[in-house]
């Protein structure tokens, strides 16, 4: 039975009643009768859809962000500010999305020739808490433009916050079973994605749930755009703004009370700065308030379960009785589910630190004493989702931009999505890109149209 839990006090919010096999199957009816009408909707009328949908965000932000507040932490500042980043991206979709697949004529052996992309149909959306509404809408926006629909399968602890997602695309007036919501259990996910309506699957969260569902993909020969975890480096060189650095820096790593699988989650520091760079850090961490998320002045609220800070404690007491040294941080005692911002130095190859992605607000340090060296402990990780890296010489941009295993490279500010752009990684971060126009396709038939 799904339950929310308020992180900020540990009460419980609500528990939900899971579907039944019936309502799952129902579901699933829906989906494959309402895709063989969006298929053939205009852009226009899909377009609309999405501007409508916008605008319902927009109306109800307030409310809606005070949800996900209760519901996994964030502050209230930063859920405001993810509604509104879906309103835009569905926007986007609206503005951008008939041009992004409209038929793409081709040189070839016809007298015409050109690729005609084509929806697929029903796909199943597996999403994660940390980011309840956006997650979602970076697959709604594209999905419902390019003429698939949507059923999702949301992260038990915010269940209201997807529910509320139905009904915002509901009250935008969405034809029934265009966009669903099901709460259900993780072990359902397998025989729906074998269910031979559903045609892909889009999965952001844990290496463990994501290997699950491409395994089951696989074995049905069926799509799949997989987001996992990550362990972003933040290289910082002699060159950089170092006070622009280190406010960014404190930012990467700790928006979202630091569960974000982009955020900056290894610092890797030229040792002619480290030093500098580190005694600032420390101080901006020390001087953040942690504190209730509904609250302006909050800095920091709790993580979003109580595991996830037993998790964190585990990892840095393994790290540190490898060697490494807290400098700063730590578990909160008394209600709710807080961290301060936490600091850990000199974390060697032994440390768990080294390799495990530590999904909290504390960041690992790493000093180095060239840009080769940034490099080869840039990439000696099992992850490659993003990175930032501050320096102003252009040779070592270019040398960033080319040598650093990961899906995105952004240099002198920190990594961050947008609908304009493509985003995914490589490695154990997953495969498949979402958003821009690689984010609409990555759904649909690249049909080749030969005629003499």
């Amino acid at each position: 039975m799904p339950k929310s839990i308020n992180p900020a006090t540990g009460e419980v919010i609500e528990d939900y009643a899971d579907h039944s096999d019936a309502d799952v199957e129902r579901a699933l009816e829906n989906a494959e009768l309402a895709y063989r009408d969006w298929r053939k909707t205009p852009y226009s009328r899909r377009a609309d859809l999405l501007l409508r949908t916008a605008d319902v965000l927009e109306r109800r932000k307030d409310e809606l962000a005070r949800i996900a507040t209760l519901e996994m932490g964030k502050r209230l500042k930063e859920a405001v500010a993810e509604v509104e980043k879906c309103a835009n991206g569905c926007r986007y979709y609206a503005e951008h999305g008939e041009a992004m697949i409209a038929d793409d004529e081709r040189p070839g052996p016809a007298g015409r020739n050109y690729v005609a992309y084509l929806p697929i149909g029903p796909v199943l959306a597996v999403m994660p808490w940390n980011f309840p509404y956006w997650q979602c809408f970076r697959f709604i926006a594209p999905a419902l433009m390019a003429g698939n629909v949507g059923l999702l399968k949301h992260a038990s602890n915010v269940s209201q916050c997807a529910l509320e997602i139905e009904k915002v695309l509901l009250e935008a007036d969405a034809p029934q079973g265009v966009f669903q919501t099901l709460l259900i259990s993780s072990k359902k996910v397998e025989p729906i994605l074998r269910d031979r309506r559903i045609r892909a699957a889009t999965l952001t969260g844990s290496e463990g749930a994501g290997s699950a569902v491409a395994a089951t993909a696989g074995s049905e020969i069926k799509t799949t755009v997989l987001e996992l975890g990550g362990s972003d480096p933040f290289i910082v060189m002699p060159s950089a703004d170092i006070a622009k650095a280190v406010d960014v820096g404190v930012t990467a790593r700790m928006q979202n009370n630091g569960q974000s699988c982009i955020a900056a989650k290894r610092f890797i520091v030229h040792e002619d700065v480290y030093d500098d760079y580190a005694a600032r850090y420390r101080a901006k961490l020390e001087a953040m308030t942690v504190g209730d998320p509904m609250d302006a002045a909050t800095d920091i609220g709790p993580v979003a379960m109580k595991s996830g800070v037993e998790d964190l404690e585990d990892q840095i007491e393994r790290s540190v009785k490898a060697g490494a040294k807290l400098t700063t941080g730590g578990a909160v005692e008394g209600k709710g589910f807080y961290f301060k911002p936490g600091m850990l130095e000199n974390v060697g190859e032994e440390a768990p630190a080294y390799r495990e992605e530590l999904f909290g607000p504390c960041a690992i340090f790493f000093k180095v004493a060239s840009i080769d060296e940034a490099i080869t402990l840039a990439n000696d990780s099992d992850f490659g989702l993003g990175g930032s890296v501050w320096t102003n010489e252009a040779p070592e941009i270019e040398r960033f931009v080319r040598e650093l295993d990961q899906g995105g490279t952004h240099v002198n500010r920190m990594t961050a999505s947008d609908p304009r752009l493509p985003f995914g990684g490589v490695k154990r971060s997953g495969y498949g890109r979402e958003l821009s126009k690689e984010g609409i396709h990555a759904f649909m038939n690249a049909k080749t149209v030969t005629i003499d």
